[in-house]
């Protein structure tokens, strides 16, 4: 039994987050294991501060050493694979262990410190409480005198069946008061369970076998030797959209179970998972769980414990999924690989493929990254034999993929239409209408009208607390900073440089909306966005309606473009794709080829062919044409040759090192002494390969009233990096430059902090 622990600690900073040395007091040594949750007096008045035990040893205590306040029950305790991860995430992304630790389990499940009734002794508390349920099981018979009632009869009856709780007792019309005179009785003996929500409990089972296409059982096939052996392996199914990726999923995770193991599916985006969630629960009913944070903390912590407690075999979620507590997995699947979302952007800032690779080493798993537009490390790994390359070129059912015209908007204002829906859309939303057939239409920006610009001295809007325009939101008649929140209501009329008159120009989900209700007054136009779908299960409930046709055009974000499918859908457009083309960053051209990709895969998936329009003022840009064309090798080939001469990953690491404070010379200071320190670090290790550009200020020079800078370091992406980026943090903080600008360091960045 541990006499001492060696403890992480809550809101320790870099420098002083290491292990913290406590006794443990001898009715507590019981409890207290490896991965448990503690509460432990900290510095000088001894406060009570959350806590994990990441060493146990039998050392003799001396005299000085702290007791424990407090330990969270063993079922609370962190499982050792999770625990290898807090390692793993400190060791990689510069995070506090007690980030890593937040960041591996759902709040429901975390505590935080409380007093106990004498108002004194400092305790845990559960975030949530746990909700329990009684459960009743039979242990003896029922007499014969006196005369058994018909209810007790009839329970007695259900439960030589097995073990129920008293929803279920309930659902068949037998009342907790007869259960509670069988327990009095010694014939049903009741105990206390975690109730269990079956979240999609509404889907039925469908059992029909799964049957592929001679190219999705070669692809199949190709993958299924990673599966079977015990190894860990790496594959990607680059597959054109619509080539029916998701039953060749399916036919692994069969096998898969059928193997003895189990199956991790990460999904992109909150609304792609009701489509995937769909799939896996009528194939696979009760024994999958949910992780993601559509879901209340309740729903979550439930799922969660489901899967600790063994009573699930598929996972499936958003980026946090990948530490779902699944034992012994099998097989990982990352659809959409490509997403920018399977990146963490706060602390720790992981890489969900990272993650699951490590995961995948531990557990001797196939991991499977899936996409029709790779990411270009991904496919370069593939080509290189470093990954397994299995492809599908064709769409399932042999459909052809939708033909493509892109338009040039300068001459549709030269020829005087002020829209933002060129004629040739307007055309072909129309035949599409008549002939009961579905648009999409994809925007890039929420919002009414994108910004305001003052007419004499051309001066944008901005927010007062960022350096980003303003965005006018028409249903509350409002400005909006997309960035903090800041809301300038009513909208002002002048420049408030000048004086001059403000003019509202550019577009926005909310103005397509209300153009398309000016050109087609009898369509039903349903707008996507993070405005319209805000609220719990919105996602699912609007894509069901359209699904069911309540609903002839969709424009959206870019939530509407990636893996959803729809039968009648057989026009795709996009509006607002240019600000794209020119953003910073190195993915940027990426980004644009994906997105377009993507979003014209969604016409066309059934009988019907497809056709898409790309609306521009760039027409002869390559890798609109090279999108439009669903070209991806030869995008492949434009875009790894700008990354070899550019120095850009896959050929070196990229890390992005950000400042920010709320003085911008401060800001600015501080990130040049990180520069120097690190500078002076590396000298001592000439032989590593460095380069070191800036620092500057962030794409986005203000956010809420902080100043940003950034410093962009091409590096060999390995341990003696990260060890010497990690000695000139702790040199950063003594001397006291935090205080002056806050410094966070990602290594897994576009470069676009």
């Amino acid at each position: 039994m541990p006499k001492t622990v060696g403890v992480a600690v809550s809101n320790a900073t870099f420098h002083f987050d290491k292990l913290y040395t406590y006794a443990v007091m001898p009715d507590q040594q019981e409890a207290v294991r490896l991965g448990s949750m503690v509460l432990v007096p900290f510095g000088r008045g001894s406060k009570a501060r959350m806590g994990v035990v990441l060493a146990c040893d039998e050392e003799p205590e001396h005299a000085k050493l702290k007791y424990l306040f407090d330990v969270a029950p063993a079922s609370a305790c962190l499982t050792p694979e999770l625990l290898r991860l807090v390692h793993f995430l400190k060791e990689r992304t510069f995070c506090t262990y007690y980030e890593a630790v937040k960041a591996v389990i759902p709040y429901g499940a975390q505590y935080k410190p409380a007093l106990a009734a004498d108002g004194v002794t400092p305790v845990l508390q559960k975030q949530l409480t746990r909700h329990t349920e009684n459960s009743y099981k039979l242990v003896g018979s029922l007499q014969q005198k006196p005369r058994p009632t018909a209810k007790q009869l009839a329970a007695v009856a259900l439960l030589s069946g097995g073990e129920r709780t008293q929803n279920e007792m309930e659902a068949h019309g037998i009342t907790k008061a007869v259960l509670d005179n069988l327990c009095a009785k010694g014939v049903v003996e009741c105990s206390k369970v975690n109730k269990s929500i079956d979240l999609y409990s509404s889907i039925p089972l469908k059992n029909e076998p799964i049957t592929l296409t001679a190219q999705q059982q070669a692809a199949y096939d190709a993958l299924l030797p990673g599966l079977e052996d015990t190894a860990p392996h790496s594959a990607l199914l680059y597959g054109v959209t619509g080539s029916g990726k998701t039953l060749v999923f399916l036919k692994l995770i069969e096998r898969c179970l059928a193997l003895g193991r189990r199956a991790l599916v990460l999904v992109p985006e909150i609304s792609l998972t009701p489509q995937m969630i769909l799939r896996l629960k009528s194939r696979f009913g009760r024994r999958v769980a949910v992780q993601h944070s559509a879901l209340n903390h309740t729903e979550r912590l439930l799922q969660w414990q489901m899967i600790q407690d063994g009573g699930a075999d598929i996972v499936v979620g958003t980026r946090s999924a990948v530490f779902a507590p699944l034992e012994n997995i099998g097989l990982v699947i990352i659809d959409e690989e490509q997403e920018h979302t399977y990146r963490s952007e706060s602390a720790p800032r992981y890489a969900a493929q990272e993650v699951a690779r490590q995961r995948a080493a531990e557990n001797g798993s196939l991991l499977l990254l899936a996409s029709a537009t790779p990411s270009t490390e991904s496919f370069y790994a593939a080509q290189n034999g470093r990954t397994q390359l299995v492809r599908l070129t064709q769409r399932y059912g042999g459909n052809p993929l939708p033909s493509v015209q892109i338009v040039d908007m300068r001459a549709e204002l030269a020829s005087g239409n002020p829209r933002e829906i060129s004629l040739a859309m307007e055309d072909a939303i129309r035949r599409n209408l008549d002939a009961g057939r579905q648009t999409i239409l994809l925007l890039n920006r929420r919002g009414y009208q994108t910004m305001a610009q003052c007419d004499d001295c051309r001066e944008v809007l901005k927010c007062p607390k960022c350096s980003v325009p303003m965005v006018y939101h028409k249903a509350g008649h409002k400005l909006l900073c997309h960035y903090c929140g800041t809301q300038l209501d009513p909208p002002p009329k002048t420049c408030p440089a000048c004086g001059g008159r403000l003019l509202y120009r550019g577009f926005g989900t909310q103005k397509a909306e209300e153009e398309l209700a000016q050109l087609f007054p009898e369509a039903r136009v349903l707008r996507m966005d993070q405005d319209s779908t805000a609220a719990k299960d919105a996602h699912e409930k609007l894509l069901a309606k359209f699904a069911r046709h309540e609903y002839d055009i969709m424009v959206g974000t870019q939530m509407v473009a990636k893996g959803l499918d729809f039968e009648d859908v057989t026009l795709v457009g996009v509006l607002g794709i240019d600000s794209l083309l020119f953003a910073q960053g190195f993915r940027a051209y990426e980004t644009v080829f994906s997105l377009i990709t993507q979003v014209v895969g969604r016409s066309g998936r059934a009988k019907d062919p497809g056709f898409a329009i790309i609306q521009t003022t760039d027409p002869d840009n390559p890798v609109l044409n090279l999108a439009a064309a669903q070209d991806y090798d030869a995008f492949f080939e434009q875009e790894i040759a700008y990354r070899r001469l550019g120095l850009y990953p896959p050929f070196c690491g990229l890390c992005v090192v950000g400042f920010s404070g709320p003085k911008e010379i401060e800001v600015a200071r501080a990130a040049a002494r990180f520069s120097a320190l690190l500078g002076r670090q590396a000298a001592q290790q000439p032989d590593l390969p460095l380069r070191v550009l800036g620092p500057t200020p962030g794409n986005i020079e203000k956010i809420n009233e902080n100043y940003r800078y950034k410093l962009t370091i091409k590096c060999r992406a390995d341990k003696r990096f990260r060890d010497l980026v990690r000695q000139t943090l702790g040199l950063y903080e003594q001397e006291k430059l935090p205080s002056k600008a806050t410094v966070v360091v990602d290594m897994h960045s576009d470069g676009d902090i």
